[in-house]
């Protein structure tokens, strides 16, 4: 009978794992029944966790693995702390912006009026004043906030039901997501915003600007080309888009991964994280600058010249040659290269600070 009140121990590790007989842990009795009148002692007073959970506590906790690994951030937040940091990261790198356009643009002239990066600075620094180098701000900065919103919010939303139960994002799942985020700011922001843009800017560099400012330039492009005159190579504006940040989350996740390696808490710090988006940005910059020569023409004033955006890289091909089609690459590098370090860096300071204050499950 002493026997019988003997408390068995539940074995954990080894023993369960092999469903063997291990040094320390008899075997399983096929006549015993389990010890279910023993579960409450195991999972507390409450007796919440698993039948599972309770007879082999060795398993792994799939729950407990997700928080203590890296939050998935909610997309509400996404899109709040990635609107704060594109209107802060425009602000600080339009003038490269503003180079980048004017050289694209003014490969039309003939000859050229811009011998370089230096000499647009100096020119337009000449004729207008520092304040020239933000003419057509406004209309990037009322992009910029929402473009950027709606990427980190899509981003987000899609690669958290793909993240495993520490949080992690493999990399071709990253690529995936960063590609759904750039067609759908292209589609939602982008391709309006930036059509206003260029032909906000190709409208100042005229000799008599017809646009007294960004409300005045928009409604007259709307009334003069109905709101298709707004979204004027949106083709070559999601290719670049989809394909742009599907190589910056890819490169800035698999860096990111790296730099973790087995422990997903792991905090980076900010200048880690900008070192990790200026190469992000790189990358990005390389992989497809002509797709962004192709959209600023498809945007500019004389985008009626072309057929279409096959149309348009064909004759830039033809009668520019390939060298045409990384035209502004240089400004356009350290831009970009500034641009996502600034952005990423921002946008997971804010996630963190509203994490602090916006508690979400």
């Amino acid at each position: 009978m002493s026997s019988l009140l003997k408390p068995f121990a539940v074995c954990e590790g080894p023993c369960e794992s092999s469903g063997g007989v291990s040094r320390g842990c008899p075997g399983p009795d096929p006549h015993q029944q389990p010890p279910f009148r023993r579960l409450s002692s195991v999972a507390g007073p409450g007796g919440s966790l698993p039948a599972h959970q309770c007879l082999f506590p060795g398993r792994r906790n799939l729950a407990a693995a997700s928080v203590g690994g890296r939050k998935i951030t909610h997309p509400g937040k996404a899109i709040l702390a990635g609107g704060i940091a594109g209107g802060i990261e425009i602000c600080i790198t339009f003038p490269t912006e503003y180079v980048k356009t004017q050289l694209q643009l003014d490969e039309r002239a003939n000859p050229p009026r811009y011998r370089g990066i230096g000499d647009c600075v100096k020119l337009t620094v000449q004729d207008h004043g520092l304040r020239g180098l933000y003419r057509g701000l406004s209309s990037l900065l009322y992009g910029s906030i929402p473009k950027s919103a709606v990427r980190f919010g899509t981003f987000e939303m899609l690669s958290n039901p793909m993240r495993d139960a520490t949080g992690r994002l493999d990399n071709t799942r990253s690529l995936l997501c960063g590609l759904g985020a750039g067609i759908a700011e292209a589609i939602v922001v982008v391709c309006p915003m930036e059509t206003l843009k260029v032909k906000l800017i190709h409208d100042q560099c005229s000799l008599r600007p017809r646009y007294r400012g960004f409300f005045h330039g928009v409604s007259e492009i709307i009334r003069e080309q109905g709101v298709r005159g707004t979204y004027q190579g949106l083709t070559a504006t999601v290719l670049k888009q989809g394909s742009n940040q599907a190589i910056r989350f890819y490169v800035m996740n698999a860096l990111r991964n790296w730099y973790k390696e087995d422990d997903p808490s792991r905090d980076m710090h900010p200048i880690v994280t900008a070192m990790f988006g200026a190469t992000a940005g790189a990358a990005s910059v390389f992989g497809n600058t002509p797709l962004d020569v192709v959209k600023t023409r498809m945007q500019g004033l004389e985008a009626h010249r072309y057929k279409s955006t096959v149309d348009c890289a064909f004759q830039i091909l033809k009668h520019e040659g390939p060298q045409a089609f990384y035209k502004g690459t240089v400004p356009r590098l350290g831009r970009v290269c500034l641009d996502v370090a600034i952005v990423f860096v921002i946008y997971e300071e804010v996630v963190k600070l509203l994490n602090n204050m916006w508690k979400t499950q």
